[in-house]
């Protein structure tokens, strides 16, 4: 029978531990990258109850905003002083176009810039992970991040970062970043229904390296098919999202879902998913087909 190990933290880059279900900071500003304005109090009020339900590890992103409301100005009003514990992520390569959203691929001497950013609107003096994110929507692969990369190395020894991530790579970029400096955790898509990094993950898995997907529950464009997660939800009186939560989590002890919302509601549904232990009859259910 399958064991849970939803509850069980992770070391992340060997030195930090955080519990392996997160939160993603994307949606408290807006639904999508181009849907309207959510009420920063309701992300104020999101962030500190994720902080109460046990959160740890919060992942952000400078380029997280819509209008005056950014994901790191949010995290930094709502949660500072941060707590000993508390385990901020960011991502910088992406760079917003005239219409406020990311259409672009950041060169290496601006890199820095954006560090500096995120350091800014964090009120950080040093970020805990920082992801370079490549190839904008598009998948994975097809380009060198080694340039790129070997700022953010630089900027690791300088004392500005504290572990270094790769986002939307394939197995060969990840050993091109390894190569330059040591990778803390790789950010790719993934959930129950796009499984195509499932070599990747056990590849992370053996080296010590967290992997976190994006989209853990259908966002992009590889929605989740509820009607395939039917009879376990009926089992369990779960939620599609709460299954699909709770699969990954017990995929890989190596996995660290970071599901985002602007909802409370979302929140709490999202956060009791580390409650259902599933079966090998729920497994068999879950993955087929």
């Amino acid at each position: 029978m399958p064991q849970s190990t939803q509850n069980r933290d992770f070391l992340l880059g060997g030195t930090l531990p955080v519990r392996r279900l997160g939160f993603g900071a994307m949606r408290l500003p807006t639904g999508t990258f181009h849907g309207p304005v959510r009420d920063p109090e309701v992300g104020l009020a999101v962030l500190r109850r994720a902080v109460e339900l046990g959160v740890n590890h919060i992942d952000t992103a400078w380029f997280y905003r819509r209008g005056d409301v950014a994901a790191n100005d949010l995290i930094r009003t709502a949660l500072t002083p941060y707590a000993d514990d508390l385990v901020i992520a960011t991502k910088v390569g992406p760079i917003l176009g005239d219409a406020g959203v990311p259409s672009g691929q950041a060169e290496p001497h601006q890199l820095r810039a954006l560090v500096e950013d995120n350091l800014r609107t964090l009120g950080v003096d040093r970020l805990d992970l920082v992801y370079l994110r490549i190839g904008g929507m598009s998948p994975p692969g097809g380009e060198s991040l080694a340039a790129r990369f070997e700022v953010l190395a630089a900027l690791r020894e300088e004392g500005l970062i504290r572990h270094l991530g790769v986002s939307n790579i394939d197995a060969a970029q990840l050993a091109e970043a390894q190569a330059i400096a040591p990778v803390a955790a790789v950010q790719n898509a993934f959930h129950i229904h796009d499984r195509g990094d499932t070599d990747l993950i056990a590849r992370c898995e053996e080296s010590g390296i967290a992997f976190v997907p994006f989209f853990p529950l259908g966002g992009g464009h590889r929605p989740i098919d509820q009607g395939r997660l039917a009879r376990v939800m009926a089992r369990h009186d779960a939620t599609a999202a709460q299954l699909a939560l709770a699969w990954m989590l017990l995929l890989s002890p190596a996995m660290l879902a970071i599901p985002g919302t602007g909802s409370l509601d979302h929140l709490e549904e999202n956060m009791s998913a580390q409650a259902i232990h599933l079966t090998q009859e729920d497994l068999d259910d879950l993955t087929q087909g």
